[in-house]
C-alpha cells in the first residue's frame, strides 16, 4: 500500500524514528562515558617515614632505596619494657621496630583556628590530616578559600584509635572534656576537614583495615563520576601511639622478627608497622583539562570486593584478588597486556605473598613473556605497612614513578620465595632503579588487601601530554608574593623557596610567580620580591632569611581591614606616542582590552587605534589630534583599569577629569 493512498508518509516516519534512535544512542554513549571517565590526579601531599614530608622527598627516598625503619622512639613507649623475642610472651611484643614520623605531637592549631584546649583532645591523626590536605591543595594549585561552600568531597581511610588509649592511660577521667568525643571519633576526621575548609560535598571515613585508603580513593572516583562532587580529597592516615596493637599482632604471629617487610623473599616472616599520611586531589579529566590543571596521572579504573569464604577471617583469597583486578581492568577499559607494573599489597608474609603472586599469574600470565615481563614491587619494603594509609602510599609511589618513568628498587629481596611458582609468570622484582618507558602509554596497577577481607585495586595511567602556554614576549620583571600567618612561618616559607629554586635551576620563574600569586592563599605577613631572574630572587630570599633589608622587598603585617581604593582617570593632555607599549607587549589582559577597543573603533577612525598608539618604527603618529587623542586615552585608561581588575584589585570609588569622566562612568557601570 503506498503512502499516497493512505495519507501516511512512511519515509518521514522512518526518518523521525532513525533520528530518535540516534539521539537515544548519543545519550546512552554520553552516560557510559560519564560512568567510565578517567579521574585526574592533580595534587599530592604526604608525610611518610624517613623524612619523606613531601612528594619530592618521598621520591628521593624511593629512588635511593632508603630503608626508613627504626627502633620504636622512646617518646612512644619504653621498648625495653615491652619487647620479648618470644611472640607468646604475655604482654610483650616480638618486634622493636617500625616506620615512624617525627614530632607527631607538633601542630599549628592557630593556623586552623583551633583553640589550644581543643587541640590537646584532638587525635594527632586528625591534626596530620588537616596539615597534609592543605599541602595537597597547594600542590594542586587549588586556593582553599575559593573552595568555600563548593561541592568538594572528602574521603578518608582511617582505622587506628591509639590516642584514646593514650588519654586513658593518663589515669585521670578529668582529661575527658567537651572536645574528647569529636577529637577522637574516627568519623570526625573527614567531617572536621570539610568543616574547616567549608566543603559541602560528600564527607566520610572508611575503615576496611589495610585497604581503607584505596577504598576511599575508589569511592571518591565513583562520587566524581556521579557528579556528587566536582573535586575530591582522598586520603589515608595512620599513627602508632600506643603498644597494644603491636602486642596483639605479635600474638597473631604477624610481626617480622627483624622489623622488615621482606616481600616475595624466602625469609618473609611477617611485616613491620609504619605510619604516615597521604592525600591525593582528584578531578574528572574533562574538568581538569578545561581548568588548565597540571595532571600528574590518571585513575582509569577501580574496583572493590571481598574475600568471602577464605581459609580464615584474615586469610587472603586468591580468586577474589584476581577478581578485583579483572574488574578494575574492565571498569577502566584497559587490557592486561597494557599493564607494565604492579604495586603489590606485599606485606611480606609466608602465606600472603604466594597467594598474591598466584592471583597475578591468573590475570596476567597469558599476557607476559620473558621479553616483556610484569614488574612487581612494594613500598612496604621501604616504609613498612601503613595499614589504613598503606594504599595511598602505594598510589603516590606509582604516580611519582610514572612521572619520573622509573621504578624504584624493591628492598630486602635476596632469595625468591620457594613457595612462589616463579616459572608460571615472567616476573621481575627490581632490586635497583629500573627505567620505565615505552612507545605506548604507561599503565600500572595498585593493590591493597585488608585483613578484614576487603580488597581494592586501581588502574593508573601515565598523564596525558599537556600543551604549554608560551609567551612570545617575556616580562622584564616578575613579582613573587609570599605570605604566612606568622613572621616565623614566613621566614620558613622564604627559606623553602630559596632551597627549592637553588635545587631546580631550570624552572620557569614566571610559572613560579604565577602559582604563588594565583594558586596560594594570601595571609597577613607578606613578602614581595620584584626581580628579573631567579638569581635575584634567591639573593633577596637569602637576605630576607638572614633578616637583612633589601630595597626591592617588603615584609609587613597587613591590616585586618582592606583599605578602600579609588581610581582617578585623567583628561586630555597626558597622551604620548607608545604609551603603555611595554604593558601591551607583556600583559595579555591589557592587550586583549586594547584590541577590543581597536575593533569597536574601526568604523569611526580613519587610522586604526593600535597604529596610532604604536606606529611602526620611524613613523609619526597623529595621537595629538583630538580625534585620536580622546579615543586613545579612553582605551588606554580603560585597559589599565581592566588590568588592575584582573589582578583582583577593584575600586571602591572612581573619579575622572574631563575625558576621564567617561572612563570613570564606564567602569562604574
Amino acid at each position: 500500500m503506498s503512502s499516497s493512498s493512505t495519507g501516511i508518509n512512511y519515509r518521514s516516519l522512518m526518518e523521525n524514528a532513525l533520528l530518535k534512535l540516534e539521539k537515544q544512542q548519543s545519550k546512552l554513549s554520553a552516560l557510559e562515558n560519564a560512568q567510565t571517565e578517567a579521574i585526574a590526579i592533580v595534587g599530592l601531599g604526604c608525610r611518610f617515614p624517613g623524612g619523606a614530608d613531601n612528594p619530592d622527598a618521598f621520591w628521593q627516598l624511593l629512588h635511593n632505596g632508603v630503608d626508613a625503619i627504626n627502633e620504636v622512639p622512646p617518646e612512644r613507649w619504653d621498648i625495653d619494657a615491652y619487647y620479648d623475642p618470644n611472640p607468646d610472651a604475655p604482654g610483650k611484643m616480638s618486634t622493636r621496630y617500625g616506620g615512624f614520623l617525627h614530632e607527631v605531637d607538633a601542630f599549628d592549631a592557630k593556623f586552623f583556628h583551633i583553640s589550644p584546649r581543643e587541640a590537646i583532645s584532638l587525635d594527632p591523626q586528625q591534626r596530620l590530616l588537616l596539615e597534609v590536605s592543605w599541602e595537597a591543595l597547594e600542590h594542586a594549585n587549588q586556593v582553599p578559600e575559593q573552595l568555600f561552600k563548593s561541592s568538594t568531597g572528602v574521603f578518608v581511610g582511617i582505622s587506628t584509635s591509639d590516642y584514646t588509649k593514650v588519654l586513658w592511660q593518663a589515669g585521670d577521667a578529668t582529661h575527658i572534656d567537651a572536645y574528647f568525643g569529636t577529637g577522637n571519633s574516627l568519623s570526625v576526621a573527614a567531617g572536621r576537614l570539610s568543616y574547616i575548609l567549608g566543603l559541602t560535598g560528600p564527607s566520610l571515613c572508611v575503615d576496611t583495615a589495610c585497604s581503607s585508603s584505596l577504598v576511599a580513593v575508589h569511592l571518591a572516583c565513583q562520587s566524581l563520576r556521579l557528579r556528587e562532587c566536582n573535586l575530591a580529597l582522598a586520603a589515608g592516615v595512620n599513627l602508632i601511639l600506643s603498644p597494644e596493637s603491636n602486642i596483639n599482632f605479635s600474638k597473631a604471629k604477624m610481626m617480622a622478627a627483624d622489623g622488615r617487610c621482606k616481600t616475595f623473599d624466602a625469609k618473609a616472616d611477617g611485616y613491620v608497622r609504619g605510619e604516615g599520611c597521604g592525600v591525593v586531589v582528584l578531578k574528572r579529566l574533562s574538568d581538569a583539562v578545561a581548568d588548565g590543571d597540571r595532571i600528574l596521572a590518571l585513575i582509569r579504573g577501580s574496583a572493590v570486593n571481598q574475600d568471602g569464604p577464605s581459609g580464615g577471617l584474615t586469610v587472603p583469597n586468591g580468586p577474589s584478588q584476581a577478581g578485583v583486578i579483572r574488574q578494575a581492568l574492565a571498569n577502566g577499559r584497559v587490557e592486561p597486556a597494557q599493564i607494565g607494573y604492579i604495586e603489590a599489597h606485599g606485606t611480606g608474609t609466608s602465606l600472603g605473598d604466594p597467594i598474591e603472586v598466584e592471583a597475578l599469574a591468573e590475570v596476567f600470565g597469558k599476557h607476559c613473556s620473558p621479553e616483556q615481563p610484569l614488574v612487581i614491587g612494594s613500598v612496604k619494603t621501604n616504609i613498612g605497612h601503613l595499614e589504613a594509609a598503606a594504599g595511598i602510599a602505594s598510589l603516590i609511589k606509582v604516580v611519582l614513578s610514572l612521572q619520573h618513568q622509573e621504578i624504584p628498587p624493591h628492598l630486602h629481596f635476596d632469595q625468591p620465595n620457594p613457595h612462589i611458582n616463579w616459572n608460571e609468570l615472567p616476573i621481575v622484582v627490581p632490586t635497583s632503579i629500573k627505567s620505565w618507558s615505552t612507545s605506548e602509554k604507561l599503565f600500572a596497577g595498585v593493590s591493597s588487601f585488608g585483613f578484614s577481607g576487603t580488597n581494592a585495586h586501581l588502574i593508573i595511567e601515565q598523564a596525558p601530554q599537556q600543551s604549554q602556554n608560551s609567551q612570545t614576549v617575556k616580562r622584564p620583571l616578575h613579582l613573587l608574593p609570599l605570605s604566612a600567618k606568622t613572621e616565623t612561618a614566613l621566614q620558613q616559607l622564604a627559606k623553602s623557596y630559596q632551597t627549592y629554586l637553588a635545587k631546580n635551576p631550570d624552572l620557569d620563574l614566571s610559572d613560579i610567580c604565577f602559582t604563588a600569586a594565583c594558586g596560594r592563599s594570601h595571609f597577613q605577613h607578606r613578602l614581595s620580591i620584584v626581580a628579573s631572574n631567579k638569581t635575584q630572587v634567591i639573593e633577596t630570599l637569602t637576605a630576607f632569611v638572614a633578616e637583612s633589608e633589601k630595597t626591592n622587598s617588603l615584609s609587613q603585617p597587613q591590616p585586618n581591614k582592606t583599605p578602600k581604593i579609588a581610581f582617578l582617570f585623567t583628561g586630555q593632555g597626558c597622551q604620548y606616542q607608545d604609551m603603555g607599549r611595554q604593558l601591551y607587549e607583556t600583559s595579555p589582559s591589557f592587550r586583549q582590552t586594547l584590541e577590543e577597543c581597536d575593533r569597536i573603533l574601526r568604523p569611526y577612525l580613519e587610522k586604526p587605534l593600535l597604529s596610532v598608539l604604536y606606529p611602526p618604527s620611524g613613523s609619526t603618529s597623529p595621537i595629538d589630534e583630538t580625534a585620536y587623542t580622546q579615543p586613545a586615552l579612553f582605551a588606554l585608561e580603560y585597559a589599565l583599569c581592566q588590568l588592575w581588575r584582573s589582578w583582583g584589585i577593584e575600586p571602591d570609588a572612581v573619579m575622572g577629569h574631563s575625558l576621564g569622566e567617561y572612563v570613570a562612568a564606564t567602569v562604574a557601570g
